[in-house]
């Protein structure tokens, strides 16, 4: 298993530096209630063409008026009215100009209604959205679905973590109570701050998140293994899965909640996430295997404790300069 592991972690190295890092332009467009529409678009400052990125009005709309650019964090905002007749948003195609040219991607996040959302990632192989009607429940179960999957598939630290935790504990049924834990601890945490109920310094948990890595491979480079954590790492597992769930809630509150099915969105966003949290432990276990019937050198068992201990101590070094810079 570890050889397996430290295959796949050389591989996605070159992916670690822009874990949760991955910031494309932003439309926000909403119906406002005297007809109008209103527009916000933001989008990084360093440009990578002279092609300017800019929204689209939709067939029948006019930009009834428009603000001068202003800045804001790392980027710069534009804001826009739009006027579209009688026609609601629903059913209107939104559209970004300039994607090709600056091989770039634009988060569109569209609420129709108060309680109504919508959020695509328009690219240039996806280049339109068309706002559909509200969602039905099924609808939204599967929609959430699929952004749970997602978001653990490209949540490289989360699924470091994960595999830390395969390579502490093995298989068996110790496996089965470490994942037992880390998912309760990520979905209280993912359901209080999707709530509300508590807040989420986003900045703090990322980096807290690295740190839960780097504690991670700092045990597994132990050599002997009598610590508690050893013993009951499922103490370790739910601990850091309340870190990891404000990581996920983070990522769910960029893609909205829609109110008319909150329970809905948040048990099968919930849901998606273990799916590829499964999926993941079983390609590991299927390549792992492979790789044991080939390969017997002594410096693959040792590799993927070393690459753990060498990409999270990067994330702890990174994210400590972004909270504090």
């Amino acid at each position: 298993m570890r050889r397996c592991l430290s295959v796949l972690l050389l591989l996605v190295t070159p992916l670690i530096a822009e874990a949760h890092r991955f910031a494309p332009s932003a439309l926000d467009v909403r119906a406002l209630s005297n007809g109008e529409i209103s527009v916000v678009w933001k989008t990084p400052v360093q440009a990578t063409s002279n092609v300017p990125m800019l929204p689209v009005a939709p067939a029948g709309c006019d930009v009834i008026s428009e603000t001068p650019w202003f800045p804001e964090g790392t980027g710069k905002v534009l804001r826009q009215q739009w006027s579209c007749g009688d026609a609601t948003l629903e059913g209107l195609v939104l559209s970004v100009s300039g994607l090709a040219a600056n091989q770039s991607s634009a988060v569109v996040s569209v609420r129709p209604q108060p309680d109504v959302f919508f959020q695509e990632v328009l690219t240039v192989q996806n280049p339109e959205f068309l706002v559909p009607a509200q969602r039905s429940a099924l609808s939204t179960a599967l929609h959430y679905l699929w952004l749970g999957a997602e978001h653990i598939a490209v949540g490289t630290d989360h699924l470091f973590f994960v595999a830390g935790l395969l390579l502490l504990v093995g298989w068996g049924r110790r496996l089965f109570y470490t994942v037992t834990a880390f998912t309760v601890g990520h979905s209280v945490t993912l359901a209080l701050v999707s709530l509300g109920i508590v807040a989420n310094p986003e900045s703090l948990i990322e980096w807290l998140i690295a740190v839960s890595i780097w504690v991670l491979a700092v045990e597994l480079s132990r050599p002997g293994r009598e610590s508690r954590l050893w013993q009951r790492p499922w103490y370790l597992a739910g601990g850091f899965g309340l870190l990891h769930g404000m990581g996920f809630a983070g990522a769910l509150a960029e893609t909205g909640l829609p109110q008319l099915y909150l329970p809905t969105a948040l048990l099968f966003f919930n849901l998606g996430i273990e799916a590829g949290q499964l999926t993941f432990i079983a390609l590991l276990t299927g390549v792992g295997l492979v790789v044991t019937r080939f390969s017997r050198a002594t410096w693959l068992s040792r590799a993927p404790v070393y690459v753990l201990g060498a990409v999270s101590t990067f994330w702890v070094l990174d994210r400590t300069s972004a909270l504090f810079g």
